[in-house]
């Protein structure tokens, strides 16, 4: 997407070559999306580096503004933003809950930043302080994550090019030149407003078709329901070892806090390990775990209903029941098959976090309440939608 990519120092090469980082080959960065988008088969590897060219473009383009930035401050940038999702589980956000519990992706990140600057010799310091948002000079975290930052500039674009969905498409060189720092918070120049509502409403639009598609959904659905039967059956299943640990053992933040080894055994854990597993499982003598393994390898995927209203418990038990007698299975298992949830999507949230327009008088405003941009403030809407999934050859009709 951008060409050659120049790696800036031996300590970046170094960290980029290490077998935590080397992990994000391995877990693609779309999760299930391929079953929808066959293109979308992208890895966390790939968006870790362009987010660090986009990072290394915004250094020097606030540079050139005047923006006094050490060279020691531009490395650890760098790194914070080459780091971001090293912490991801196997299929990205799909098996984020699943695999461990009360700890999110973005914590993990921050536990391995930990334990490569401790192999690395403190050399990761700064970055750290810049991740986490503890360092004074407050843009540099907002660079990293906020509600315009590089992550997001990196995977629009980037999803949007292998999904082929082109409504994600924005301008990325056009915002990151017009990014500026005022106060040493993050701002983007007024003449650069329209170019954000752009972004704003790609985002929201790769959403509600990528992000959250119907299919996704149901497949990743099927995922989580495939790990949840494992979990359950405990003890009676050939595991790889490193999913092995994760499915006989609740890991939670305080263990993976307290013991480097966990943190280890999670950081040779990829998709790799599910999939190899999900076809060995589909032979298992478990009737329910065999059944949503041969679905997904075979793609007989879950219906889906994406619908602004709460599916009726009547309708939820009339899907499971008629499960139960298409199927032969007990009651308690038909809940593996027919599945009920609420998805979300706000792409912009304001407030505390809110995009900051610096105009030409010197002002700084929340870019949503310009007074020409309805969509934006339309956009602070939170749109929730609710699913409901269940095998196609069980009819809906009464």
């Amino acid at each position: 997407m951008y060409g050659f990519i120049t790696i800036p120092n031996e300590l970046i090469y170094d960290i980029i070559n290490h077998p935590y980082f080397q992990r994000l080959r391995r877990i693609k960065q779309l999760g299930m999306t391929d079953f929808v988008y066959p293109g979308a088969l992208h890895t966390r590897f790939h968006h870790a580096l362009g987010s660090m060219h986009l990072m290394n473009e915004s250094l020097i383009n606030l540079r050139n503004k005047g923006v006094e930035l050490s060279e020691a401050e531009c490395n650890a940038a760098l790194m914070a933003i080459l780091l971001h999702d090293v912490g991801h589980a196997p299929f990205s956000h799909a098996l984020e809950n699943e695999l461990v519990f009360g700890i999110s992706h973005e914590e993990i990140s921050l536990l391995i930043m930990h334990e490569l600057n401790r192999q690395f010799g403190g050399a990761l310091d700064l970055a750290i302080s810049i991740f986490s948002g503890s360092y004074p000079r407050k843009f540099l975290h907002q660079l990293v994550s906020s509600q315009l930052d590089i992550d997001r500039l990196d995977y629009l674009n980037r999803d949007s090019f292998f999904t082929g969905v082109v409504e994600g498409r924005i301008g990325s060189d056009r915002i990151i030149k017009l990014l500026s720092v005022h106060q040493d918070e993050l701002v983007v120049e007024e003449k650069g407003i329209y170019s954000i509502e752009n972004f704003l409403s790609a985002r929201r639009l790769m959403y509600w078709q990528v992000y959250i598609h119907k299919t996704t959904v149901g497949v990743e659905k099927m995922l989580i329901q495939i790990i949840r039967r494992v979990r359950a059956l405990s003890g009676q299943l050939e595991l790889p070892p490193e999913l092995d640990f994760f499915i006989n053992n609740t890991i939670t933040r305080q263990m993976m806090e307290r013991d480097a080894n966990i943190l280890k055994a999670f950081c040779y854990l990829d998709d790799y390990d599910i999939l190899g597993a999900i076809k060995r499982w589909h032979h298992c003598h478990d009737p329910v775990l065999s059944r949503l393994c041969q679905m997904l390898l075979e793609r007989r995927l879950f219906n889906v209903r994406l619908s602004e209203e709460k599916p009726g418990m009547h309708e939820i038990e009339m899907l499971r029941q008629r499960t139960i007698e298409q199927y032969g299975i007990e009651a308690d298992l038909a809940s593996h098959f027919v599945v009920a949830g609420t998805k979300s999507n706000s792409a912009y949230i304001g407030g505390g976090q809110q995009i900051n327009l610096l105009t030409k008088s010197g002002k700084i405003e929340d870019i949503a309440n310009a007074a020409d941009l309805p969509n934006i403030k339309a956009m602070r809407k939170i749109v929730k939608k609710y699913y409901l999934c269940w095998p196609k050859n069980i009819s809906l009709l009464a």
